[in-house]
């Protein structure tokens, strides 16, 4: 097959989930709803958090970093798939393809991260109560806060450098929501069997130290919990963290569908739902997951709100 030159073509043709549905009008009316959702949720769960004083201990730091990779996330992707759909126009630029996947990457990593510092943070609070402000003191919360954005970039960059430096052939039809590393090396013109192998071998290497480190977290967790004396204690405890192994569950589940499977068992249409799950699904539920179920935040936004009212409504 001929090698198309990518750096001075005009690109490539994403033809993700929407172009692919029997009913595109309505699924691209739900993913807008749920961009919508996300949009919003995510915006108010990170307005509350800054803005209210009390919240700003390292659990909602945390929570406000997890709520800006959401938001991110789904940004990177879904306006461009809706203006995709509307526009009836399918090109992406070989520097846009390269960017969406370097921040999509960046992103994931960083949000594999700080679930993972997120179930220390619990494991510390409920085990070691007394310690707490020690072990999660504000230059440790920052230090997790900025290893998870630079180990993310790092890997994201030099996944995005070896993938965009293979050529690729003229049918240059990505069949993917968003670049994303195996769907572009389909169209490579060149062995790329052990370079799947490495993304293989990468992907559980990135993914299963920081899943082991929350199983571990909370089991820990949990025994201590059984042995609490208090049944309310023992409640606010398990609410607190159902709701991050909700979201922990959501993350890993289509992360290892989408890299941690071997390829062979891949397709398209598969690796297209899963693609749509973790980014325009996910970062629509994470927020209501977390405030929906969380008193403190609950009050929190009923005072954030309160006090916009007050200021815009004075009374006479």
């Amino acid at each position: 097959m001929e090698i198309w030159n990518s750096t001075l073509g005009s690109g490539f043709l994403l033809v993700g989930i929407l172009n692919d549905s029997g009913s595109p009008e309505l699924l691209c009316a739900t993913v807008a709803a749920l961009y919508t959702l996300a949009l919003s949720s995510n915006g108010l769960l990170l307005l509350v958090i800054t803005a209210d004083v009390r919240l700003h201990v390292p659990m909602y730091l945390l929570l406000g970093q997890l709520s800006l990779t959401d938001l991110l996330f789904t940004s990177v992707v879904t306006p461009k798939a809706l203006m995709d759909f509307l526009h009836r126009e399918n090109t992406i630029s070989f520097g846009g393809c390269a960017l969406q996947m370097f921040l999509a990457l960046t992103l994931g990593g960083a949000e594999d991260l700080l679930l993972a510092f997120m179930a220390y943070d619990r494991y510390v609070a409920i085990c070691h109560p007394l310690n707490y402000m020690i072990f999660m003191r504000p230059r440790v919360c920052w230090s997790m806060v900025a290893s998870s954005w630079i180990l993310a970039s790092l890997s994201a960059l030099g996944y995005t450098v070896y993938t965009m430096h293979y050529p690729f052939c003229k049918a240059r039809k990505i069949r993917h929501l968003l670049c994303e590393i195996l769907p572009l090396l389909k169209l490579a013109c060149a062995d790329t069997s052990r370079y799947e192998l490495m993304v293989y071998v990468m992907g559980v290497t990135f993914l299963i130290p920081p899943l082991v480190a929350i199983v571990a977290s909370y089991t820990l967790i949990l025994l201590t919990v059984l042995h609490m004396p208090s049944k309310e204690g023992r409640k606010k405890a398990l609410v607190t963290c159902s709701s991050h192994l909700t979201v922990v569950g959501m993350f890993y589940g289509a992360a290892t569908l989408m890299y941690v499977l071997p390829s062979s068992f891949h397709n398209p249409k598969q690796d297209n739902i899963t693609s749509a799950f973790y980014t325009i699904v996910t970062p629509a539920l994470n927020p209501l997951i977390y405030s929906l179920r969380n008193k403190e935040v609950i009050a929190a936004l009923r005072r954030v709100l309160g006090k916009y009212m007050v200021q815009t409504h004075p009374t006479l």
